[in-house]
């Protein structure tokens, strides 16, 4: 079989699920959830250790091709799993843009071990170094974006929809500040900046923040901004926003989902917290509709500080947290996406006692909050692909027992 006979096999099959009624229901689901009316927790699998899966093993031999089949095996085996995940009748093709990072090379070095760790060569310096960051712009390549589009289209295209994301280059990871800073100068670096050199340090970080806000802006000003540009680490669905859609560009970032967080930040205090980042980060995320912020830092000590961002609605409570303390803190004035740690879960053996203990604890103390429940950086599961919907189940029969 042909690299276009395996896409066109793999769509088909994708395009069934996406059809499946639960989808609506799953996205009504949703909608009330991040609304705040949600009333009993949702399950998101955002990782399952895919490359263990006997399922992950491409056929196509043009990368290109192989990346899409990727895309819908991927789809296809998580569709399994059987939790509230939402699955969207299209594909996307991302633009290619004309200018992304900083101007700078960010050399990494990697361990010999396969998915293993990385070390980056830090550019930023010393001080000076600030002079030879680029600052960013929003631009298209039309023609390269077009020749993705049309060879995606001409293998799939009457099956599925192809859709094309145009937003800009500097969102999510590239656009929340905190992960660039980190590549850029280097976690152990900036800590000490705070105290050594504040002045510049607020200096550097103000230029990636403006650098950010004017792509942003340029992004909308050319209609580039469209409704398949949410992100807010769950299912984007919410009865304040439109819904995600293919191809319905000219949107405003009102009208979308952002997200940022502050991992490299974990370990900071929270008063440096906001005066080297959030302050920054308000200006890009105050333009969006709903925000949601956190990923796996600990926001245990931090929440009252994010309660400036206005339009903030989901906080994420990372296994690093403590969950009660949160749960307290949050009530029910935002969603709170509860983070169990991947390793207790499925990661080292599996103990369906060990799992239903933890989710009790946690969800108990989450009671009167909204909450949803997502399972993601799961590296492995030891090569046992039963463990992730088995923990579907245990984690549904844990809702029941609490939530009656």
């Amino acid at each position: 079989m042909d690299d276009r006979m395996i896409l066109r096999d793999l769509a088909k099959q994708y395009l069934e699920i996406c059809s499946d009624p639960i989808q609506e229901t799953r996205r009504e689901l949703w909608r009330r959830q991040n609304s705040l009316h949600g009333e009993r927790p949702l399950i998101y699998v955002r990782a399952f250790a895919w490359a263990e899966m006997p399922q992950s093993r491409c056929q196509c031999k043009d990368p290109f091709y192989r990346q899409y089949e990727n895309f819908f095996r991927y789809h296809l085996f998580w569709s399994t799993l059987k939790d509230d995940s939402i699955f969207e009748p299209w594909v996307t093709v991302h633009a290619v843009h004309k200018c992304t990072g900083w101007g700078l090379e960010i050399p990494r070095t990697y361990s010999d071990e396969p998915r293993g760790s990385f070390k980056i060569d830090y550019p930023i310096k010393k001080p000076e170094d600030i002079t030879k960051l680029r600052m960013p712009w929003h631009e298209i390549d039309e023609e390269g974006t077009a020749r993705k589009a049309d060879k995606l289209a001409d293998a799939i295209g009457d099956i599925i929809t192809i859709n094309i994301d145009r937003g800009p280059a500097y969102r999510m990871w590239t656009g929340d500040l905190s992960t660039d800073l980190g590549y850029l100068r280097g976690i152990e670096n900036f800590m000490l900046d705070m105290i050594d050199n504040p002045a510049w340090l607020h200096r550097l970080v103000k230029f990636l923040a403006d650098g950010v806000l004017k792509t942003h802006e340029e992004a909308e000003r050319a209609g580039d901004w469209g409704l398949c540009a949410h992100q807010n680490q769950a299912m984007p669905y919410a009865e304040e926003l439109p819904d995600p859609a293919p191809n319905v560009n000219g949107v405003k970032r009102s009208q979308l989902w952002g997200y940022m967080a502050a991992q490299e930040f974990t370990a900071v205090s929270p008063a440096m917290h906001e005066e080297f980042l959030l302050r920054y980060q308000l200006p890009i995320l105050s333009k969006f509709g709903l925000v949601a912020y956190g990923c796996c830092e600990d926001l245990t000590h931090k929440i009252d500080m994010l309660r400036q961002i206005p339009n903030l609605r989901r906080i994420a409570v990372s296994p690093f947290a403590n969950v009660a303390r949160c749960a307290e803190q949050i009530g029910q004035d935002y969603v709170l996406s509860y983070r169990p740690s991947p390793t207790d879960m499925v990661g080292y053996g599996f103990d369906p006692e060990r799992i239903r203990s933890i989710l009790r604890r946690d969800l108990r103390a989450c009671k009167g909050c909204h909450v949803d429940i997502t399972l993601k950086d799961v590296e492995t599961v030891q090569f046992d692909p039963t463990r992730v919907p088995k923990w579907v189940e245990i984690t549904r029969q844990v809702i029941d027992e609490i939530y009656g």
